[in-house]
């Protein structure tokens, strides 16, 4: 079965007919071709010079494409809303060491958060002094809260813990950039 040049039929090709397509079981895949950019100079991609910044602002509403993992990863703010649309958002967020999201609860609204860089826990549960569901979380975990349910996210590591989250529908206002966890709470308790 490790052979990488077992020959297999492919699903939606009539069965005479065979595709030798290598399996890459043993190495990692090949790494997906990256185009340069020479439209939108302010997208997190990959150029001829070496890796764009990406400007912290709202992309929303309309069509725009980005390299979630590095825009990630190069976001330095507490939370800042990437895109806003009329049924989601996307927003990244960097905490510090130590530092959490906080004990919060959406009663109407899914969450979906992915953790591209650093270490923490996770905590969620139906009632806010009865945290049942923990788990250790990663680079690459994605973690899924349903509407009603209290939820924390806690940097356990030495590095920022730096992931991006999507609200359905959006939670914040269009173009929220929050530089701070305090800057945050000041803004949610006007």
């Amino acid at each position: 079965m490790n052979n990488p040049y077992y020959i297999f039929p492919y699903q939606f090709q009539p069965y005479h007919q065979y595709a030798n397509v290598p399996l890459y079981t043993d190495v990692r895949h090949p790494a997906p071709w990256t185009i340069p950019n020479h439209w939108n100079r302010t997208c997190a991609c990959q150029s001829p010079k070496g890796k764009i910044k990406l400007e912290a602002k709202d992309y929303g509403a309309k069509p725009f494409t980005v390299n979630i993992n590095e825009a990630a990863k190069q976001n330095d703010t507490y939370r800042t809303a990437l895109w806003t649309g009329k049924h989601f958002q996307v927003t990244l967020m960097s905490l510090k060491p130590g530092e959490d999201i906080g004990l919060e609860i959406h009663p109407e609204i899914d969450q979906f958060l992915r953790i591209e860089q650093g270490q923490g826990i996770v905590q969620m549960g139906k009632q806010k002094d009865h945290l049942n569901f923990v788990r250790n979380v990663q680079d690459d975990f994605a973690i899924f809260i349903p509407a009603g349910t209290w939820h924390n996210v806690t940097n356990t590591g030495n590095i920022p813990l730096k992931l991006y989250s999507i609200y359905a529908p959006p939670q914040h206002p269009f173009g929220t950039v929050h530089i701070t966890k305090a800057q945050a709470l000041a803004e949610e308790n006007d």
